[in-house]
This record gives C-alpha cells, sequence and structure tokens, in this order.
C-alpha cells in the first residue's frame, strides 16, 4: 500500500540578502611639528639658598679602641687555645676546625679591622683562615 497525498505542498523557501556595510576609516588630522626649546649659552648664576645651612665638615674619625686582648671566653665560632706572655698579656690565637676570623675577634674584643690589620697575612677580610693557623692577639706589633 502506498500513502500518497498524506503530505500538504511544501512551504516556497525564503530568501534573505545581506549586503555587509564597512564603517569608514577616520582622516588622521595632522599633528603640530613641535618647536624647539632654545638652548642657553650661559650658565645660571648660582643663587645661594638662605634656608640651607652652611656645610660643616665632618669630624676627625674616631679611632679604633686599642688595647690587650681580653678573652671572653670560647665560643662556637672560636674554640681555639691561646698563648700569652709572662705578664698573662694574650700573644697568640690557634685556629681549630669551624673557627671564624669574625667569630675569633669578637671572643677577645677586638674590632675585626684592628684584628686584619695585626694579622696582615690573612687574606681578604678574614673568610679564608685555617686550621693550625696562628692569628695574632698583641696590639703592640701594630703601633
Amino acid at each position: 500500500m502506498a500513502v500518497a497525498g498524506c503530505a500538504g505542498e511544501p512551504a516556497p523557501a525564503v530568501t534573505v540578502t545581506i549586503t555587509p556595510t564597512v564603517p569608514p576609516k577616520p582622516t588622521p588630522s595632522p599633528t603640530p611639528t613641535p618647536t624647539p626649546t632654545p638652548v642657553p649659552t650661559e650658565e645660571p648664576a648660582l643663587i645661594p639658598n638662605p634656608t640651607v645651612p652652611d656645610l660643616v665638615p665632618n669630624a676627625e674619625p674616631v679611632p679604633l679602641p686599642q688595647g690587650p686582648a681580653a678573652d671572653q671566653g670560647s665560643t662556637p665560632g672560636a674554640r681555639g687555645t691561646t698563648t700569652a706572655d709572662g705578664a698573662g698579656a694574650l700573644l697568640t690565637y690557634t685556629v681549630v676546625e669551624g673557627d671564624a676570623f669574625f667569630d675569633i675577634a669578637q671572643r677577645f674584643n677586638v674590632p675585626v679591622q684592628l684584628m686584619l690589620t695585626m694579622n696582615p697575612s690573612v687574606p681578604g677580610l678574614g673568610e679564608n683562615i685555617y686550621i693550625k693557623q696562628i692569628i695574632n692577639l698583641d696590639w703592640t706589633t701594630t703601633r
């Protein structure tokens, strides 16, 4: 059996036409050419500023304290042994494993700069000391 006439007439197709339009490009306006600033040929006169006080030179630097090294006791970064003269003044310190030059200076209450002056054989800023190295603690050798 064939089915005929069940479907109605097809609907007509609708055609839509689209016309693309491109917006107009804006026209750039000309930019004015900058006028060069004239270069002054003379230096301006310096006018003193009354609100700034007169300059004063630095005071003389305070010298580093110098005196006998005083043992403050063994610390984790300065555990070596010392030698002293007959009067008990410290002469030398022997570096052991784990020591640091800065800690040695602190143990003996001597500024690092003075320790470096007292020990010209210590390279750099004291970063490279070695085990069994003898560090001078006798400040009289630097006068």
